[in-house]
Parts: C-alpha cells; sequence; structure tokens
C-alpha cells in the first residue's frame, strides 16, 4: 500500500483541533506551505514540547509544566477557598476576570454514566481526599447547569457534607447587558431562583 502524501496527512493531522473541518484544515495546511513556513516550523517545535513537557498538577489536576502548579504553590492563595471547575480553560477564565484568591480542582468533564465517565475518571477521589483533610473550609462548584453538570456538583456537594464543607454554587442567569425577552425559559428561570436582596 502506497504510503499517503505529507500534505494529506498534514490536513487530517489539523482536522484534530476542535472546529477545524476538512476545508479549514486544508487553508491552514496551504497557508503554512505557502505563506509562513517559518510559522509553522515554530508551530511544530512548540507544540511537540508542550505535548511532552505539559502534565496534570498532581494536586489540582490543571496542567502545567510541573508536578505541582504555580497557583498550588504560591503562598498567598487562600487554601480554606477551593473552586471546582470542569476544564483547565476555566482556570484560566475566572483568573482573568475575577478577584478570586482561592485553589482550584480542575474535574477535566462532568458525571455521565452514559459516556463511562464516572468518579473515577473526574478524580473525585483526590478531591475527596483535599475535602477530608481539613484545611478547605468551602468548595465553590463552577461547574455548567446542564444535567450532568448539576449531578456533577450533587455529587461534590454531598462529599463536601460529609467532610463538613461548606458548598456553594457559582450563580447562573442574566448576563451582564441580557434583554430579558431574548432569555431562554431556563436561563431565566435560574436567574429567579438564585436572586438576592440588594
Amino acid at each position: 500500500m502506497p504510503e499517503r502524501p505529507l500534505l494529506n496527512q498534514l490536513i487530517d493531522a489539523l482536522r484534530c483541533l476542535p472546529g477545524v473541518g476538512p476545508k479549514s484544515a486544508q487553508r491552514i495546511a496551504f497557508h503554512l506551505l505557502e505563506r509562513d513556513r517559518e510559522g509553522g516550523l515554530r508551530l511544530a517545535r512548540v507544540m511537540a514540547d508542550a505535548m511532552a513537557g505539559i502534565r496534570q498538577c498532581r494536586r489540582c489536576r490543571t496542567l502545567s509544566e510541573r508536578e505541582v502548579c504555580a497557583l498550588c504553590v504560591n503562598p498567598n492563595r487562600d487554601r480554606q477557598l477551593l473552586c471546582v471547575v470542569e476544564q483547565p480553560s476555566e482556570v484560566l477564565a475566572i483568573e482573568q476576570a475575577t478577584d478570586f484568591r482561592g485553589l482550584y480542582f480542575v474535574l477535566g468533564g462532568r458525571l455521565s454514566p452514559l459516556d463511562g465517565v464516572g468518579p473515577d475518571e473526574l478524580g473525585l477521589d483526590l478531591l475527596d481526599a483535599r475535602l477530608g483533610a481539613g484545611e478547605v473550609r468551602e468548595v465553590i462548584l463552577a461547574i455548567s447547569p446542564t444535567v450532568e453538570g448539576s449531578a456533577t456538583a450533587h455529587f461534590i456537594a454531598e462529599s463536601a457534607a460529609r467532610a463538613g464543607v461548606t458548598a456553594t454554587r457559582i450563580a447562573h442567569g442574566v448576563p451582564l447587558g441580557g434583554e430579558l425577552e431574548y432569555l431562554d425559559g431556563g436561563t431565566l428561570a435560574l436567574a429567579f431562583s438564585g436572586r438576592r436582596q440588594l
């Protein structure tokens, strides 16, 4: 069987990126080959280094070049506050948008028994150990308000209660600048149930 041409292999490899279909992959491949070979070579070097050198932090499971990430070893973080998120990208979003000074725990997804995602795949045994160690006083659940997200939040809240840790959930509802007439019923219901006194 003849070997596939390198161009086809490059296009197929680029399709592993989220949101990149066959046409986008083809455009990217031709752009790199025709207009930015140096950028393509740099991308390949950095990609290889990142794949070899970035792993999960053993404490919080975010992405890190070290065994324990910079946030976990930072002595200025409030170790009594633990924010649980689904993905490492959400740690960055919270760090950039808020003044949260606690620590994080990254699940890597949501409970979904139909998809074979259970507590073991989300590292909930590691989270239970952190909650049971007595250092955390509040766990903040920053988990999507989907069916799976709600089940995951409920599961973690029960674990927190067993460990004597307060569990809270971030508010969901009307976005800043949002118009009520354009909101779906579920978002509006969440906004009403999560209302607070002014």
